[in-house]
């Protein structure tokens, strides 16, 4: 398992911007998934019920939408293991 965060997002999402914005200015390495490039992102998102975009996955747990403290809750605790 790798704790490099998959984050899944679309160009006019507004949270998914700040979203990278964030993992970036953090130096937090990602991988992006991007709905609108790629309808098999999209698929996968709907495979795990969700049905919006951002969702930041971290090891086998979803972050819904821009929530920094968690996300670095969740990192923290992968790279503790």
């Amino acid at each position: 398992m790798t704790n490099k965060p998959i984050v899944y997002a679309s160009n006019t999402c507004t949270y998914c911007k700040q979203l990278k914005t964030y993992l970036q200015q953090q130096n937090i390495t990602f991988e992006e998934r991007n709905i609108d490039e790629n309808p098999a992102y999209g698929e996968e998102l709907q495979r795990m019920g969700v049905m919006s975009v951002p969702v930041t996955v971290i090891g086998d747990k979803q972050v819904l939408g821009f929530n920094p403290g968690r996300i670095e809750k969740l990192l923290a605790a992968v790279e503790a293991n």
